[in-house]
């Protein structure tokens, strides 16, 4: 049985999937390979850098450090000349350059201790490219270029944007590469806000996030019958804008208390898709 974890983009909502992959790490459930879209592909590449509990730990003290102005730095000059059309992004995408080659230090995709495909979206065409190989950084920054707020990248000849266009939650590719057992870990979205986000940013980013769970919820009728498929129920409600890191810290402990319920009672799932509502808090994750 070959295992795979697939990660869906959800942008600061990724906090979410540390607490998931703490718990399927504590149940002794660990994938031979891992993909990723998105912001699910820096999770990814960072398990697959770090695999084990140790790897865990230090991605979720990673995401507890973050801030808005680390990810999306605020220029309003690159801002007003990408609104002119004199750029193609409204934001830069140096805060999480660094950020990949200060601490996940991971120079090519085919060097990580776990093996690592990340998807991301070609420009002109729209086709999804599945990328294994090659330089690990722009490989992440192509994945994760929201389109119109990070700058496309240019890998191949060929222009990249995020994954999420394509494919936010990348299942067919693990099939494709030939997983029999998946694990989704889904960011879910922001589905307890009782204002609509604030921002141009925040109003991209959901309204991404809400197709992301409608291609999922095809995906799973697509693919529950060929392989045993495992959806980690997102939370809800979450009242936290994907622009918004200040919770992290919460969503991870109460991402893995809900995914420590779930794995508890996943035998009464066993081989088929599964993604069943959030239940009540256990105790925090050490």
């Amino acid at each position: 049985m070959t295992t795979a974890f697939v990660l869906s983009g959800g942008a600061s909502l990724g906090s979410v999937q540390v607490g998931m992959l703490a718990a399927l790490t504590e149940h002794g459930i660990d994938p031979d390979f891992v993909i990723g879209s998105s912001v699910g592909a820096l999770n990814a590449a960072w398990v697959a850098t770090y695999p084990g509990r140790q790897g865990i730990v230090s991605l979720s003290e990673l995401w507890r450090s973050l801030g808005r102005n680390d990810v999306f730095p605020l220029r309003p000059l690159a801002g007003l000349t990408g609104f002119m059309g004199r750029r193609n992004s409204l934001v830069p995408n140096d805060g999480l350059r660094s950020i990949l080659v200060k601490r996940l230090r991971l120079d090519r995709l085919e060097n990580a201790r776990v093996p690592l495909h990340v998807v991301a979206t070609e420009v002109t065409h729209g086709d999804e490219v599945v990328l294994s190989r090659g330089p690990a950084v722009e490989a992440l920054l192509a994945s994760t270029a929201i389109p119109g707020v990070f700058p496309p990248v240019t890998i191949d000849g060929r222009a990249l944007m995020d994954g999420g266009v394509a494919d936010n939650t990348p299942v067919s590719n693990a099939v494709a590469l030939g997983a029999t057992r998946i694990f989704v870990l889904p960011t879910g979205y922001a589905c307890g806000l009782s204002l609509p986000p604030k921002g141009a940013l925040g109003m991209v980013l959901q309204a991404l996030s809400l197709l992301v769970a409608q291609r999922l919820s095809f995906d799973i009728e697509r693919f529950e019958d060929h392989v045993e498929l495992h959806v980690i129920p997102p939370l809800c409600p979450v009242d936290v804008s994907p622009v918004d890191f200040s919770k992290s810290a919460q969503l991870i402990e109460r991402s893995h208390r809900e995914t420590t319920i779930w794995l508890h009672k996943r035998h009464q799932v066993h081989g088929q898709a599964c993604l069943v509502a959030p239940h009540h808090h256990t105790g925090p994750m050490r």
